[in-house]
C-alpha cells in the first residue's frame, strides 16, 4: 500500500481520534504563570478557550492542525463533526483571548507550541477560520522575530524545545507571509546548523525523544541549504544507525510514549529525505518506523492518543 492509500485508510480515525483528545477537558497539564495569589484559574478554559483539552496547550494546538488539514483536504472524514468544533474553538473571540495571553506571556510554549500556530495558521489559509486566527499568528510571528537574533545556541534535544523542528514549522508561514521573519529563520538556520559535521546518530534516541535531533536538523537543512547533499553527506556520514525504530515499553508512561511519536517524527523525515535525495534506504526506514507505532494513534492509553494522530498525519502526508 502506498502512503497516499494509507492516508486515505487512516483519514477518519485520526479525525476522530483528534475530536475526541480536544473535547476531553481533563486530565489536563495547565502551563501558567502565576502573577499573585488570586491568579489560579477554575478551569484551563478559562486561560485558553479556544486551546483547552488534548492534555496540555501545545497538544490541543496539535489536533486543531490535524482537524484543519483534514477538513481543507478531499479525504473521507467526518467533515461536520470537524467544523462544528472548529467553528467553536477557531471563533474570533476565544482566538483573541489566545493572542492576548501569549503577548502578555511571550515565553509561553516557546518554541514547540508558538511554531505550531504558526503552522496551523499557513495550513488554514483558505479556510474559514483563516481570518480568526490571523490576530494569533501575528503576536506568535512578532514574538519569533524578537527571539530568534537572541537565541545565541541551538537546543539539540529530542523534545519541545528542539530548535530545528521549531524553524521547519515556522518556515511555510514565513515563507508565504512574513519576508522578515522568513528571512529570520533562514538565517538562523545556516547560523547553527551550516558548519555541523559528524553527527554522532549511534546516541539516539534518548530516553524521552519524541524527535531526532539529528533528522529534525536534516529536514530543516534540506529547505534552507542551498548544497544540502553535501551538507548531509557530512553532518550524517552513516545515516543507518537511525534505521531501527525505537522501542516502547509503556504507553501508559508519559515521558515513555513520546517514543512512538519519535517512530512517526522520524518516518515523516526519512520520507522527506527519501524525496530529496532519492535514495530508497530512507523510504524502507520509514515503512519500518510507521509499521512501529502507527497502530498506537488510537485504542491505547490517552497519554498516547492525545497527540500521536498529529505526528502520524505528519508521517502519512508529508510535503
Amino acid at each position: 500500500m502506498d502512503w497516499g492509500d494509507l492516508l486515505a485508510e487512516r483519514a477518519d480515525e485520526l479525525a476522530r481520534t483528534a475530536v475526541d483528545s480536544i473535547g476531553r477537558d481533563f486530565p489536563y497539564h495547565l502551563r501558567h504563570l502565576m502573577q499573585g495569589p488570586g491568579d489560579h484559574p477554575a478551569h484551563p478554559r478559562d486561560v485558553h478557550p479556544s486551546f483547552h483539552g488534548s492534555f496540555d496547550w501545545h497538544s490541543c494546538l496539535e489536533m486543531h492542525w490535524v482537524l484543519v488539514r483534514l477538513h481543507e483536504s478531499e479525504l473521507d472524514v467526518p467533515r461536520d463533526d470537524i467544523a462544528a468544533l472548529l467553528d467553536e474553538r477557531l471563533a474570533v473571540e476565544p482566538l483573541a483571548r489566545e493572542a492576548e495571553y501569549c503577548a502578555a506571556n511571550p515565553g509561553h510554549s516557546r518554541p514547540y507550541g508558538l511554531a505550531w500556530a504558526l503552522w496551523l495558521a499557513h495550513d488554514a489559509r483558505d479556510s474559514r477560520w483563516a481570518a480568526a486566527l490571523e490576530p494569533l499568528a501575528s503576536v506568535v510571528a512578532a514574538n519569533f522575530k524578537a527571539w530568534l537574533p537572541k537565541l545565541t545556541y541551538p537546543v539539540r534535544q529530542g523534545m519541545h524545545a528542539n530548535t530545528a523542528f521549531a524553524l521547519s514549522r515556522m518556515l511555510p508561514y514565513a515563507e508565504a507571509r512574513d519576508p522578515e521573519l522568513h528571512r529570520l529563520v533562514v538565517e538562523t538556520a545556516l547560523r547553527m546548523f551550516a558548519g555541523d559535521t559528524d553527527y554522532p546518530a549511534r546516541y539516539e534516541p534518548s530516553g524521552f525523544d519524541f524527535l531526532s535531533p539529528a533528522l529534525t536538523e536534516a529536514e530543516l537543512m534540506a529547505s534552507v541549504s542551498p548544497d544540502f547533499p553535501e551538507w548531509f553527506a557530512r553532518f550524517l556520514p552513516d545515516p543507518s544507525a537511525l534505521f531501527t525504530p525505537a522501542t516502547v515499553s509503556d504507553s501508559s508512561d508519559g515521558l515513555i510514549a513520546h517514543l512512538h511519536g519519535l517512530n512517526l517524527s522520524r518516518a515523516w523525515a526519512f520520507r522527506r529525505l527519501a524525496a530529496v535525495l532519492s535514495d530508497s534506504s530512507f523510504e524502507s526506514a520509514a515503512r519500518v518506523h510507521a509499521d512501529a507505532s502507527l497502530s498506537h494513534v488510537s485504542g491505547d492509553d490517552f497519554m498516547v492518543e492525545h497527540w500521536l494522530a498529529c505526528y502520524a498525519l505528519l508521517m502519512l502526508d508529508a510535503r
